[in-house]
């Protein structure tokens, strides 16, 4: 029989319900209808961002929660971005989602995750939603309202540092006119406000440094102007800087879910489901009635929460102080995970991969990753405690990094790397330098990614062929200074010196660090001809 994601083609009968689970489906084992009717009544989550992260993790660990009975309220899921996502996504399946889990040893396993019981559209021109925020936000029970929007989501400025046009109109506007993102998002939390100015934890749950800080520093900006322009009540700004009233924790989320994958539609196809082609929104956003994701996963969030908060331990979530988030996150991100992945992305461009697991299988890549990862980064790293160093990075690179079932390349991690290589090498480079027991120049391996950066802007492949380098905020710039580099130039020096000297790149000079020089030197071998690059590596890495 056709299997059909709804709630009555799971529930409606006994005869579908055994459909699923003789399909190999794990199904919700709570009550939806007196779960959703607990929600509406009495929310305590909301989360803005209806993104495949959030179906894959926040939502699969409600419904853990729910399944074990130590939860008895729902998610209620919000999109003020992309809100096709709610018309041709969520409402067509009654918000659920089926969650792939693809594991490393080739097992599959499937899921059908119902815990989100309620989704809306955050503009203005759907009043019935809006009025429906407005009231959740009004509620006592409300306790977390978190955010997956991406880093560029709380950003109030465009390129040049200004404000962008919407958030200027929002600013210049009462706060119930507002159409920006992060304008809607302050002015529902100017109703909370006004309801009694109630407590509650404003929590992001993005993959980028401090991300507390960035909310908590975009609904100020918005309470300051409005404030000041008496749209508000005098005191509102007093309550968004009042922890005791309203929190921006700072998280650490590490899950990788690469957009749908045509291999996983087949396989849920083979099991008779039906409607299961993605959509890609007006905006371009790519969604499907599926998600595939890695089993690994971790979010650790500081404990600030004024009005409580679910006890969410229980599904995984680590709950700690401010400093250990810090931890854990530059852990991840200058050592253990971001680097490696930032390595194989430029070495796999330049190499011809189209999947970053099969660059594991490359001895000389393998073995690059396992120096930058376990010989050059760990000696700066501070253990968190909370989750072990060791662990974490032999879980990365014989596990997570290797996995075959997942979809993830080189070219979607080269995305942006120009804003990447300071976070993830400049800071260790920097430990070394401030250290009295190491020395900045025993780092050989990192110097040969920068070499490997340099030949990747020139955008032609260790063949000798054209390849087409991904998107970078920087590229436009920084492609001018290799235009005229050819395979067998040695004379470079005064081409790359405004790139390797730029600290806005790397945090920090590497030529004042020591390591300009030996970045020169390894690009100069990169350029030798034809296959120089992989030859370069096997020189420095198999040795």
């Amino acid at each position: 029989m056709s299997l059909v994601l709804s709630k009555e083609g799971i529930f409606g009968t006994d005869e579908n319900r055994k459909a699923w689970k003789d399909s190999g489906y794990r199904l919700p084992e709570f009550d939806i209808d007196n779960v959703a009717k607990n929600t509406y009544e009495n929310p305590e989550w909301l989360h803005f961002g209806a993104g495949n992260i959030f179906r894959a993790f926040q939502a699969n660990v409600v419904q853990q929660l729910l399944n074990q009975g130590k939860l008895d309220t729902g998610l209620v899921a919000v999109e003020g971005f992309d809100t096709e996502i709610i018309d041709k996504m969520y409402i067509p399946h009654d918000n659920m989602g089926i969650l792939v889990t693809l594991k490393a040893d080739g097992n599959v396993e499937k899921t059908v995750v119902g815990s989100i019981v309620e989704s809306l559209r955050a503009e203005r021109e759907n009043k019935e939603d809006m009025t429906r925020l407005s009231e959740i936000f009004k509620k006592d029970s409300l306790r977390m309202v978190s955010f997956t929007i991406t880093e560029k989501g709380y950003s109030l400025v465009d390129g040049k540092g200004e404000l962008l046009n919407t958030v200027k109109t929002d600013m210049q506007n009462k706060p119930e006119k507002s159409t920006s993102y992060i304008g809607k998002v302050a002015a529902l939390l100017y109703e909370r406000y006004k309801a009694g100015k109630k407590p509650v934890a404003m929590v992001s749950m993005d993959n980028c440094s401090h991300n507390g800080d960035k909310l908590y520093n975009a609904i100020h900006e918005f309470a300051v102007a409005w404030e000041n322009a008496s749209f508000v009540e005098k005191g509102f700004v007093e309550y968004v800087e009042d922890k005791s009233k309203v929190s921006f924790p700072w998280s650490m989320i590490d899950k990788i879910t690469p957009r749908p994958d045509e291999k996983v539609m087949e396989i849920l196809k083979a099991d008779g489901i039906s409607d299961l082609e993605p959509v890609i929104t007006s905006k371009n956003t790519y969604v499907a009635p599926f998600v595939n994701a890695e089993e690994c996963q971790y979010l650790v969030i500081e404990d600030s929460f004024p009005n409580g908060r679910p006890a969410l331990e229980a599904g995984g979530i680590i709950f700690t102080e401010r400093e250990i988030v810090d931890r854990v996150e530059k852990m991840k991100v200058c050592t253990c995970l971001n680097p490696l992945h930032t390595a194989l992305a430029v070495f796999g461009c330049l190499l011809g991969y189209e999947l970053i697991s099969e660059e594991m299988k490359n001895p000389v890549l393998k073995k690059l990753v396992e120096i930058i990862g376990y010989e050059e980064g760990m000696p700066v790293v501070v253990n968190p405690g909370v989750i072990e160093p060791e662990k974490f990075i032999d879980e990365v690179l014989n596990k997570r990094i290797p996995n075959p079932f997942m979809p993830d390349t080189p070219q979607r991690i080269a995305t942006d790397t120009s804003q990447k290589l300071g976070i993830r090498f400049g800071e260790t480079i920097k430990a070394y330098i401030s250290s009295d027991e190491l020395d900045v120049k025993s780092l050989k391996r990192i110097p040969l990614v920068f070499a490997g950066w340099l030949r990747y802007l020139m955008g032609i492949n260790d063949n000798g062929d054209k390849f087409e380098l991904s998107s970078d905020p920087m590229l436009e710039a920084l492609a001018p200074y290799v235009a005229d580099i050819r395979l067998g130039d040695t004379q470079i020096h005064e081409k790359v010196m405004p790139i390797l000297s730029n600290d806005s790149i790397f945090g920090i000079n590497l030529y004042d660090a020591g390591l300009g020089n030996l970045v020169e030197e390894y690009f100069i071998q990169m350029l030798a001809g034809k296959g120089a690059i992989l030859k370069t590596l096997e020189s420095y890495v198999m040795i």
